[in-house]
């Protein structure tokens, strides 16, 4: 099978675009192709010094004349810069000369292109930002990590079956175990949108995973799959995650350097240092697929280093050979029942049940 061509920004990080064309060569040596967007006077010649004077086969580049900012009001830049790099890379996919995006630019552009240029998958209303946590044992998604800031009921819903879907495909885990984040597992906790979610999931079967309840914010122990929320509640359990791992880190690298005895022993300690590393940090495992739109787009972080944005292009390729856009569009059609349920108003539900 022909490695499918991946389109990456590259313009859109903070410190672009220097770590987006290393990050060519090292997804190139890893087999991927990649249509490398942007001012093809500043991309080409330091590409070709790069590859050592010529370009392989498997890089092509689109010029794009101008690039989003982060500080650009995402929907106008996205209409007022449509020769902009990570624009002009949702239209090549679009017309199909490349299958993905990859970008470190702008998250709220990248879900304007998602919306304006892919579209929404028939039958959902939102799409979802999916990104990986560790566990014990392996990973978790938390999906919404923060695209929808105001949601209802059937956007949760919907949220559970497309990271079901997609961690069902990076894992091989056939029924994903789906939690909703709340502040207690009591039914009774919550507020009214994850009272009425947990109250959908718990009476509806689902063919792509098992429900499992509300899950609190300790959900690292390796008892769920994939944690359902809001993109405010989830952006923010993400960038509280991310600030106490670095806590950690920090205090571990200080305590390392604070006596010889401490630092022997924490060289001794290096191999479980090394794997906490391997299963948390995004130069191993990649970006977050905005999930819901009918192509695929990877969201990187806009500090991502090269071996992080050469990973989401790697993991772009992979998931694009698994199928992951039909996948999500099948899982849709499969779980209407559901979704039907979370468009009807509670109180014609509640007569429908009552109802022998």
């Amino acid at each position: 099978m022909t490695a499918p061509w991946i389109a990456l920004d590259a313009f859109g990080g903070d410190t672009a675009p220097e770590p987006e064309l290393d990050a060519v060569v090292m997804a190139v040596e890893e087999g991927v192709r990649v249509l490398v967007v942007g001012d093809e006077t500043i991309v080409r010649p330091a590409l070709t010094e790069r590859f050592g004077g010529r370009l392989p086969d498997t890089v092509e580049i689109a010029h794009a004349e101008d690039a989003i900012r982060m500080d650009d009001a995402p929907a106008q830049a996205v209409r007022r810069k449509p020769d902009a790099s990570m624009p002009v890379a949702f239209d090549l996919v679009r017309e199909g000369r490349a299958a993905a995006v990859v970008s470190a630019g702008n998250s709220g552009a990248m879900l304007a292109c998602g919306l304006f240029k892919f579209r929404r998958i028939r039958g959902i209303e939102r799409p979802a930002i999916c990104t990986r946590l560790p566990t014990r044992g392996g990973f978790l998604q938390l999906i919404d990590a923060g695209a929808n800031v105001e949601c209802k009921p059937l956007h949760l819903v919907q949220f559970a079956v497309l990271g079901a879907v997609y961690h069902a495909m990076e894992t091989g885990i056939e029924r994903p175990r789906v939690g909703v984040l709340a502040n207690g597992t009591e039914a009774s906790k919550g507020t009214d949108l994850t009272r009425r979610t947990h109250e959908l999931l718990a009476a509806h079967a689902a063919p792509a995973f098992e429900y499992v309840g509300y899950v609190e914010g300790r959900f690292f122990d390796g008892t769920v799959d994939v944690v359902v929320t809001d993109g405010f509640t989830g952006n923010v359990a993400l960038k509280v995650a991310e600030g106490a791992g670095a806590l950690v880190a920090e205090v571990l690298r200080d305590e390392a350097r604070s006596s010889l005895r401490v630092g022997l022993g924490a060289l001794l300690m290096r191999p479980a240092f090394d794997e906490i590393r391997r299963i948390s940090h995004p130069d191993f495992y990649g970006g977050a697929p905005l999930l819901g739109v009918r192509h695929l787009a990877i969201i990187c972080h806009g500090s991502s280093s090269a071996r992080t944005l050469a990973t989401a292009l790697v993991q772009a390729a992979r998931l694009v050979d698994r199928e992951l856009a039909p996948a999500l569009s099948d899982a849709v059609e499969r779980h209407r029942p559901l979704f039907d349920a979370a468009r009807a108003p509670v109180a014609a539900q509640a007569v429908e049940e009552r109802t022998p």
